[in-house]
């Protein structure tokens, strides 16, 4: 763990006399030295557009094909079925008109309550321009999982495209995709996955999750603001992307709009590398399963800590599933008679830094009946002993 922690600066930081404990890596992780120095690097001596054929350009393109390898390994996937964009909620709206072009009134999307909005604004924009149906999957308020009898029956011959969350990026629940995508097969449907949340927890297997398409966003696992998307090679060949008429037509090119952010490109490949670099392998692939065991394992036992910690305290209530049920170091909770904004802002003073809000999971607060809950998330770096500073300062506030 010193290890790891020795990696992050942003870890040195002191706010009002105390050591600042991250527990915001749901909303934007902290970032490692290594993706740092390769966007510093790539900007100072290698700065150029794609395939020009000098040297600089010739390097801007070599850079991108390793990031494209590197999340390869991180999808289980193949280069060219990887693409790169401003986010995963913006390569999402893409997505969604190009495939929206193709389908007409009636037709349908089946999505979840489970949510973040990004993998539901998307396709509820083609209600208004293609007269697509969109049908929200129940969420059991009582578990934070989903009503699978109300999943079966949603699928139908009509389906065009199930979109599914990974994971909860508000309550920590993680989806058996899998079997979402049996659904979805079983009339013909389309699979895209939301990973946003779930791939700083748990690695990614396209090949498992039997998805089309699957959208994150590398600033939750430890790199810059920007989205990549995975899409199997015969859907983007067939995807009618929006694009301009001198725009590259292969793959996965076809899918990338404008000039990209090669820096960021170059940082989201460091940041699957810093993640190897955690585990022992003779492949990428390989070493980053032994870091994401290694990680699963550490997750499982800070959240029954902080579950455990919190439930204890009389006036907090938790949401999402009990840390024995599949999902992520993610827990969110309130604090009765104190605004989860004051919650935030008072651990805040003790150097614990947790964000509060409707975290864009939107359908999430409607089922729960709250507009606004306090969210708690481990990353790679967190500690024991930093859990244990959250809970005292949850206890010290509602007892005051």
């Amino acid at each position: 763990m010193e290890e790891i922690r020795g990696h992050f600066p942003a870890l040195e930081r002191v706010h009002g006399g105390f050591p600042v404990a991250h527990f915001d890596g749901p909303g934007g992780t902290q970032v490692p030295r290594m993706v740092v120095e390769t966007m510093t690097d790539y900007l100072y001596h290698h700065n150029a557009n794609t395939h020009w054929g000098y040297p600089t350009s010739d390097e801007t393109d070599a850079v991108i094909a390793g990031a494209r390898g590197a999340f390869a390994d991180f999808f289980n996937a193949s280069a060219d079925e990887i693409a790169f964009g401003l986010n995963m909620t913006s390569m999402t709206f893409h997505l969604a008109r190009a495939l929206g072009r193709g389908w007409s009134k009636g037709d349908k999307v089946v999505t979840t309550e489970l949510e973040h909005h990004g993998n539901v604004g998307p396709w509820q924009s083609l209600a208004v321009e293609r007269g697509v149906t969109v049908r929200q999957v129940k969420m059991i308020p009582d578990t934070g999982q989903l009503d699978w009898e109300d999943f079966e029956q949603a699928v139908t011959p009509k389906t065009k495209l199930v979109a599914v969350g990974a994971a909860s990026n508000a309550l920590g629940t993680i989806n058996d995709v899998a079997r979402a995508a049996r659904l979805a097969r079983g009339v013909g449907a389309l699979v895209f996955v939301d990973a946003v949340h779930f791939a700083p927890h748990e690695l990614v297997d396209v090949k498992a999750m039997n998805c089309d398409f699957l959208a994150v966003s590398a600033y939750k696992f430890y790199g810059p603001h920007i989205g990549v998307m995975f899409g199997k090679r015969k859907r983007f060949a067939n995807v009618d992307y929006p694009r301009l008429i001198c725009a590259p037509t292969a793959i996965p090119e076809i899918a990338e709009t404008g000039t990209q952010n090669h820096e960021g490109i170059a940082g989201a490949g460091a940041a699957v590398d810093f993640l190897a670099s955690l585990g022992e392998g003779a492949t990428r692939r390989e070493q980053l399963e032994r870091t994401f065991a290694s990680l699963h394992q550490r997750g499982a036992d800070l959240t029954r800590r902080l579950w455990d910690g919190l439930s204890a305290i009389k006036d907090v209530t938790l949401f999402g599933p009990p840390p024995e049920t599949p999902r992520t170091p993610t827990v969110a909770f309130a604090v009765k008679g104190v605004a989860p904004r004051d919650v935030s802002l008072r651990l805040a003073e003790k150097g614990v830094f947790a964000s509060s809000g409707n975290f864009y999971a939107v359908s999430v607060m409607e089922r729960l009946g709250h507009g606004r809950l306090v969210r708690a998330g481990c990353s790679c770096h967190t500690t024991k002993e930093e859990v244990d500073r959250l809970v005292a300062g949850v206890r010290e506030i509602a007892r005051a």
